[in-house]
């Protein structure tokens, strides 16, 4: 009696683990299935200074588009971005403010040679505090009571580099030399005039355009130095090339471009 008992008490428990297994294969609510995702990828972007407001805008624009990209930026001078790339810092794509450091990654094979185009355009501009009446021309640069004038280190900051030869091809560069204060990029000039710490500085137009603390005495003449132009390349060393080359892409757009020049750049890409 006792084993009939038992054996009546285990067949009932298996009838109710069956049941119960039965049930969850019928219940998509229990049942582990799976779910189709959409694989986040990682875009790493090194950026000159100079970018920074207008990229940071269009961040927000190609999530809209393209949610499944996340944009990481390293701004930086142009100089020091290109030894970081050099290094095996990590980064898809590269916009430079200025010609030659992409080429100097060019000539390492560090870029997919045919990603790289001619992205933006830009003006080199004398700029003060806008309390500041001293400096209303570039000749007044070497005046006596004009003090100190920044301008990007020229090795590393392209800005620096058209301003030297903007300035040697106007007989200004030796003259006011002993007044310069050499920045780290066109960020920290424009710092040193919105701050005071200076007379005046050259910039870009993109970056005097974002201030409402300088303003803009004059642009140099475009003949005084070569073409300002920001290249951009995707990095030979990417493991996300072709989520690179469609953000490339997307910054030549006309949305995008039209953007760009909302904060002062030139369109220029193709």
């Amino acid at each position: 009696m006792k084993k009939i008992s038992w054996l009546l008490v285990l067949s009932f428990s298996l009838l109710i683990i069956l049941s119960s297994v039965g049930c969850n294969a019928n219940n998509p609510a229990q049942s582990p299935e799976k779910t189709t995702q959409v694989e986040s990828t990682e875009i790493m972007v090194s950026a000159a200074a100079s970018l920074q407001n207008s990229l940071t805008e269009l961040q927000k624009d190609y999530a809209q588009k393209k949610p499944e990209v996340k944009l990481t930026f390293n701004f930086g001078s142009s100089g020091t971005l290109q030894q970081q790339i050099e290094q095996g810092a990590p980064a898809d794509l590269f916009i430079s403010a200025g010609k030659s450091q992409m080429d100097a990654l060019g000539q390492k094979n560090l870029l997919v040679k045919e990603s790289r185009i001619d992205l933006l355009g830009n003006d080199l501009v004398l700029v003060t505090g806008k309390q500041n009446n001293k400096v209303t021309s570039l000749a007044d640069l070497a005046k006596a009571d004009v003090g100190k004038i920044s301008i990007g280190t020229p090795e590393s900051v392209p800005a620096g580099k058209y301003a030297q030869e903007a300035l040697t091809s106007l007989k200004l560069w030796e003259q006011l030399t002993p007044k310069f204060v050499l920045a780290k990029d066109v960020t920290q000039v424009l710092n040193y005039v919105e701050t005071g710490n200076v007379d005046a500085g050259l910039v870009y137009q993109s970056d005097a355009q974002g201030s409402d603390k300088v303003k803009v005495v004059m642009a140099l003449p475009e003949s005084s130095h070569k073409p300002i132009v920001y290249p951009a390349a995707i990095i030979s060393a990417t493991k996300n090339q072709q989520a690179a080359e469609e953000f490339l892409k997307y910054l030549q757009s006309s949305d995008a471009q039209k953007i760009f020049t909302q904060y002062g750049f030139k369109s220029i890409a193709k």
